[in-house]
């Protein structure tokens, strides 16, 4: 592999580095709530702890649904933003639904929301069928609910991650954003994706690169110029079956994230 297609960090200074090793979560960089702005604060708050492993999100068996109306799907995720209208609006991030309110109104939150740089995290996902890890770069939204585009740097399912191989998805999704085109890819990768991995994304606002451990595996000719936030989350997926009792709690863990500034 020739020198163009690794990542190259000596362009950017590091501003963001949290190995998730202290006694508490650094609150000056993390709001531990998914999308808190649609749902109620039992719902949104994330499960977790954190140890000299890392963090571990997990799904507990008596966690609630985040939100009702999306059926039985659970979350524990980390956000490096937030941002809200008033209750009974319908102005927030992330609008997946064209009939969301909101029901806690949020402060605006800017604790690193980039508009161009360099991030990556240390990743090791579940084979569990039912989950989905994934690390994101989300609109925040705050000037305009156009600036809604997503940098989808990596998602894990557990269906599809294995010793014999695992298949990540990531690209670019446009959510509201006109200037963009949703461009996603599965790639099948020759690695074990249940152990420690670092998936990366370099953009600015005319490309995006997409790097596993250091290497280039993809790159997407759209940008995001606007301020994103960070998120990353581990998500229990309905299924027709139900939960199974005995299969809980879900873990997935998260070494390390860091985040780049262009010099």
């Amino acid at each position: 592999m020739n020198d163009s297609q690794l990542l190259d960090r000596s362009a950017f200074d590091l501003v963001l580095d949290d190995d998730f090793s202290g006694p508490r979560l650094d609150e000056s960089r993390w709001l531990a709530h998914y999308l808190p702005h649609w749902t109620t604060p039992d719902r949104s708050a994330a499960r977790y702890t954190l140890g000299a492993d890392g963090l571990e999100l997990r799904i507990d068996a008596d966690q609630p649904p985040w939100h009702p109306e999306d059926g039985a799907l659970r979350v524990s995720n980390l956000q490096t933003g937030s941002f809200s209208g008033p209750v009974g609006s319908p102005v927030g991030q992330h609008r997946h639904r064209p009939d969301l309110r909101v029901r806690t109104a949020q402060p605006t939150r800017r604790l690193w929301t980039p508009t161009a740089g360099l991030v990556e995290a240390t990743l090791r996902a579940t084979a569990d069928p039912a989950t989905l890890l994934a690390f994101w770069l989300v609109g925040l939204e705050e000037e305009s609910p156009e600036a809604s585009g997503e940098i989808c740097v990596a998602e894990l399912f557990g269906h599809a991650v294995g010793p014999r191989g695992s298949q990540v998805r990531l690209g670019v999704k446009a959510h509201h954003d006109p200037a963009l085109t949703t461009d996603m890819v599965d790639l099948a990768l020759d690695l074990d994706a249940t152990e420690l991995h670092t998936y990366a994304a370099e953009w600015d606002a005319r490309r995006v690169r997409f790097y596993v451990d250091d290497q280039l595996v993809h790159t997407v000719e759209q940008g995001l110029g606007y301020p994103l936030q960070v998120m990353v989350d581990l998500f229990e997926l309905p299924t027709q079956d139900g939960p199974e009792p005995a299969g809980y709690p879900k873990r997935a863990q998260v070494r390390s994230v860091r985040g780049y500034v262009a010099r």
